[in-house]
This record gives structure tokens, C-alpha cells and sequence, in this order.
């Protein structure tokens, strides 16, 4: 088993036409924003296209994206996409991908197509593409050489596939996420018999779901979760606040079967679990009256044991509903004394101290809550390893690629699959912008294409050196400098200084004669560097964007030899151009208004 073939330190692979590249751009070595492009000639598909979440050091950033640039460079050959499941982590991207290229059709099931929809069109994207919804065994044309049969699968989320993509050289099957749940909570059931006829046809290559493959044994059931669920409630004295993925509609579906049966009304708090709900229960995924739900202001005037609130907030997102609630930042729901809440999810990787100070804030407010895995209150929807074999022995692929998962899941899947009786030489360990080159007879990586991440917040795109800068004013704060400076090359003033977040190891008063002294050594020193006479004219001509830039340097090391830290500098010049282009622009704007009366 191994990541590359090395030859004379290039990347290599045997030649053999005709070859299908595979080219994962997310969702190796992490968990998160899982995205696939499938190359055959000059035809793309791309299989998911989903989001991560940043980390603590990422100030500001709402999302992460993979680095796309592969594809915007290659979009006249993009001619459809597959989507497998409604998780965010498979379908968020879309929207801001689709502001960069088209994606002439994207097929997927019903569930993930209508969250997907109104995803769309509140980005105003919605015309960059087709949606097609499909159903089980489902198989639909992209292009001249794919063909791909979805195939039902069981995972946390309603509306779940694997698919079979028919290619010239084999099929290639790829899981999406699954676990194997023998009780699916909506009756259904995974689609082993497909799989299987697929296995003995004869799979060419298997990219399979590694998330959980250091867990031994088989994930449990979603069912499994309803008995301590259905305890739980039952104890509690008030209130019930339940916290969970707000995709996780089978999770939901207990929650208010629960509900139904111990008598209390269900509010539903926070965008995104009202939003699942709706499309669920329009679609059928999820059944119930509608006398089970009532407004949070109608819930507020009911005795205590009668209300459920479902609401969003199990991973301590900021700006969830319970996050808030929790600080006592909501408008409309407080914590009282008796109130049980309850955290049907465990945390992401990232997520465990924003989840941890969430609980701690809501015990402090006097609320019972309950959470942790020996609850028995929340299950995994990914496969541990005994089903991950069963994968490898229904689909008996000739190549095997592990994705969706840190790097020690891929290598432990790896392993899995040799004692599976996979050859090493035809298993391959891949990062993020590998190209993977399969034919009949061999899979390598023979390459690599641009990959990382493209980082967003509310106003777009946050390059590195934003998110650079921000680092700094977290760590080290900011010091700006304001100066002015005659045609002379002289300080028309003593220059200003702020400090901003700076823990300052010198004087105030010292910082600034240091600063002076500097700023008076560059201008004596190289005035000449940015200032050239003219021939007939009293001033010279000044490069002040170069001095700014010259002097602000000088101050950076400055402040870092002073202050013992590396704060970010900002030094403003004021020369004595800019008054006189401040008179110009207010004459223009008077000759403008009397032109316009």
C-alpha cells in the first residue's frame, strides 16, 4: 500500500489507454467538505461539493471551501454532478462555487435537491443549473462516458446513495456516507442485493466512507437511541430542550415521536431545523401532525411539562439558537429551574471546547443537562469496521481508494482492505489534489492540481494575507502611526501614535521619540530615493506611496525590537498633495450640482 510510485522523484504511473483520473479535492485527511471530480477524455462529473468550518485560528471566517481552481480552469468540460446525500459537508459549497462556473445538471435525491433549491436561490444562482431528483436504482447519463445508478444506502440523514458510476473501463462505485442500520428508522432498507450483483459483475475500483475505521465492531442503529431518548424524557420535570444535527431527520423523527407520546407540543428553534423539517415533512420524510407544533410565544404560556423545544446548537456554533440561549443573548427563550436539556450529538473534532462551555453556561443557569456517549443518547452514521468489510465483500473491487477521513482512517482503512485480500500495489493513499490514474490494470497517482482552501466570510472571499493580518491583531494587537511630511522631506508635526491590543513593554512617551528618530533617519537618508527635482518646477516630484511603504517597514522592526511582539503596524502619511486634491474634489462636486440646477 502506498501514497506514490516514485521514479527519479517524479510522480509515475504504467501507461495504459484508456484511463479514468480521480482528482479528490476535499475530504481527505479531514473531516469535512468532501468533493471528487471524475475525468474521462475531456468530460468532468464532480461527485459532492461541500463545506468545512474554521477553525479557532481562522478570525472572522464563516465557511471553509476547497481550492477550486481546477475545476474554474477546466469548467467547459464540466457536464453534470452527482450529489449522494443533503449534509452540508457534501452540498454547502454549491452555491458559491456556482457564482465562479456552471454545472450544466446536478443529480441527486430528493431530500438533498429541495434543500439544495432554496440554497440556490437565496444566492441568486439558482440559473446556473438544473436540479433532476432521483429514487433508488435510479440511472442517469452525464455526458458521453458516465453513467451513474444510485443506489440506497443508510446514513444519519433521510435520502441517502452509493453510487455505481459505469464508465469505458469499469464501474467505478463510490459509497458516500454509510453506516449499515438493519432498523432504519423510515423502513429504507440499504440496497446489499445491488451491491452485490455489482461485486459479481466485477468492480473495477471501490472509494469507500472511512470516518469511523479505528472503531471495531458495527455502529449501532439509529433506533438503538430511542429507549434512553424515551427514559430521559419521561424524567424530566419541565421543560425538555433538545439539541441535534438539524440534517440528522431520522434523529428528529424520534425526537418527536416522543413528544407525540409523552404529551407535549414540539417549538422548533433556529433556521436550519425549521427549514429540514419543512422540506422533510413535505417530502415524507418526516410524519406528524401538525397539532404537534406550536410557536415558542404559545409554548412560553404552557406549564412546563408539556413543552419540547427542538433547537440547533449542538456543536456551540456562535450564532446557534442554544449558543445564545445559553449566554442569555435570545430574545425569547430564557433558561428556568427544572428545564432538561438534552445533547443528542457529540462533537466534531474542533468543536469539543465550544460545546463544553456551552453546557457549562447552561448548568450555571440552573438547567439539567445531559450529554456524553455513555448516555446512549446519540449514535455515529458512519460505519465502524465490521461494516466497512462487509463493503469490501459485497462490492470485491480489484482497486481500492479509502477517502472521507483524517489520515489515520485512511491508513487503517487501507490495512482493512489487505487483509480484505486486496493487494497493496492496488490500494492508493491520497491527499487532496492528487490525480489518481485508473485503468483496467492500474491505479497510481500521477500528479497533483492546485488544492487548499478558499476561506469566506459575510463579504466574500478572505485571502491569506487578510486572514494573516487578522491573525496578528489577535495575537499582538496594532500600533498605528500618523505623520506628515513636507516637499522638503521634513516631519510637519509630531507624528501620532495608538496602541491597540499592545502590551506595551516601554514608555508611551519613549515609543514615540523612537518613532520620531526613525521616521527622521529614513526621510535624511533617502529622501532623495523617492523625491527627484524638476527642471522648471518649485516642487519635486514624490513617490509617497514608496516612502509610505519604506517607512512603515522601518517602523515593523522597530516596534518588534521595542515592544518584545510582532503587533501589525499601519503607518499613515499625510502629504501636502492631499489638501489640495481635497479643495479640487469639493470645486468639482460644486460645478456639478450648479450644471445639474
Amino acid at each position: 500500500m502506498s501514497n506514490r510510485t516514485l521514479k527519479g522523484g517524479k510522480l509515475t504511473s504504467k501507461k495504459s489507454s484508456p484511463a479514468l483520473k480521480i482528482i479528490p479535492l476535499g475530504g481527505l485527511h479531514e473531516i469535512g467538505k468532501n468533493t471528487c471530480i471524475f475525468e474521462f477524455n475531456d468530460e468532468i462529473i464532480l461527485l459532492d461539493a461541500g463545506l468545512g468550518f474554521p477553525n479557532d485560528e481562522m478570525h472572522g471566517v464563516n465557511i471553509v471551501l476547497p481550492d477550486m481552481t481546477y475545476l474554474r480552469e477546466n469548467r467547459h468540460k464540466i457536464k453534470g454532478m452527482i450529489v449522494t446525500h443533503g449534509h452540508e459537508d457534501h452540498i454547502g459549497g454549491l452555491p458559491y462555487h456556482l457564482k465562479q462556473f456552471d454545472i450544466p445538471v446536478i443529480h441527486g435525491p430528493r431530500l438533498a435537491m429541495a434543500l439544495l433549491k432554496g440554497k440556490l436561490e437565496e444566492a441568486g444562482v439558482s440559473d446556473r443549473t438544473k436540479l433532476n431528483s432521483v429514487s433508488p436504482r435510479d440511472m442517469v447519463r452525464i455526458g458521453s462516458s458516465f453513467m451513474v445508478e444510485y443506489i440506497r444506502n443508510t446514513h444519519s440523514i433521510a435520502d441517502s446513495f452509493t453510487v455505481a458510476i459505469h464508465t469505458p473501463i469499469g464501474v467505478v462505485v463510490h459509497t458516500g456516507d454509510f453506516k449499515v442500520d438493519h432498523t432504519p428508522v423510515d423502513g429504507e432498507y440499504f440496497d446489499f442485493q445491488r451491491l452485490a450483483e455489482h461485486g459479481e459483475k466485477g468492480v473495477l475500483c471501490l472509494l469507500s466512507d472511512s470516518t469511523n475505521a479505528e472503531v471495531p465492531g458495527h455502529t449501532p442503529s439509529e433506533a438503538s437511541v430511542y429507549p434512553n431518548l424515551d427514559r430521559i424524557f419521561s424524567q424530566a420535570p419541565g421543560r425538555i430542550l433538545v439539541t441535534t444535527f438539524a440534517s440528522s431527520v431520522h434523529r428528529v423523527q424520534l425526537i418527536l415521536d416522543l413528544a407525540q407520546k409523552q404529551n407535549r407540543v414540539v417549538s422548533v428553534v433556529g433556521r436550519s431545523m425549521l427549514n429540514v423539517i419543512a422540506q422533510a415533512r413535505n417530502l415524507g420524510y418526516i410524519k406528524c401532525p401538525d397539532s404537534l407544533f406550536e410557536p415558542l410565544h404559545a409554548a412560553n404560556s404552557l406549564p412546563p411539562e408539556k413543552v419540547l423545544i427542538l433547537t440547533t446548537g449542538s456543536q456551540g456554533e456562535p450564532l446557534a439558537a442554544l449558543t445564545r440561549i445559553s449566554k442569555g443573548e435570545h430574545r425569547k427563550l430564557k433558561i428556568q429551574e427544572g428545564d432538561t436539556v438534552v445533547f443528542s450529538a457529540n462533537p466534531i473534532p474542533g468543536n469539543t471546547i465550544a460545546v463544553v462551555n456551552t453546557i457549562d453556561r447552561l448548568m450555571m443557569q440552573g438547567a439539567n443537562v445531559i450529554y456524553g456517549r455513555h448516555q446512549g443518547i446519540h449514535v455515529s452514521g458512519h460505519g465502524a469496521q465490521e461494516d466497512h468489510k462487509l463493503m469490501l465483500a459485497l462490492t470485491r473491487p480489484k482497486f481500492f481508494m479509502p477517502v472521507h477521513g483524517e489520515h489515520r482512517m485512511l491508513i487503517q482503512h487501507g490495512k482493512m482492505a489487505q487483509k480484505m485480500g486486496i493487494p497493496a500495489e492496488n490500494i492508493v493513499i491520497t491527499n487532496n489534489g492528487d490525480m489518481v490514474e485508473l485503468t483496467e490494470d492500474s491505479i497510481s497517482v500521477v500528479g497533483q492540481v492546485p488544492s487548499g482552501i478558499e476561506l469566506v466570510d459575510r463579504s466574500g472571499i478572505v485571502h491569506h494575507e487578510v486572514l494573516k493580518e487578522r491573525q496578528q491583531l489577535a495575537g499582538d494587537g496594532v500600533v498605528t502611526v500618523a505623520a506628515a511630511v513636507s516637499w522638503e522631506g521634513k516631519l510637519l508635526a509630531q507624528p501620532e501614535i495608538h496602541l491597540r491590543g499592545v502590551v506595551a513593554s516601554v514608555e508611551k512617551s519613549l515609543l514615540q521619540q523612537l518613532v520620531i528618530k526613525r521616521i527622521e533617519r529614513t526621510l535624511s537618508e533617502q529622501w532623495t530615493d523617492f523625491a527627484k527635482s524638476l527642471d522648471g518646477k518649485k516642487q519635486p516630484e514624490v513617490d509617497w506611496t514608496g516612502l509610505q511603504q519604506k517607512i512603515e517597514g522601518d517602523l515593523e522592526r522597530l516596534t518588534r525590537r521595542e515592544l518584545q511582539s510582532r503587533p501589525l503596524v499601519v503607518f499613515l502619511l499625510q502629504n501636502p498633495e492631499e489638501p489640495q486634491v481635497k479643495r479640487v474634489g469639493r470645486r468639482r462636486q460644486r460645478t456639478a450640482a450648479q450644471a445639474a440646477s
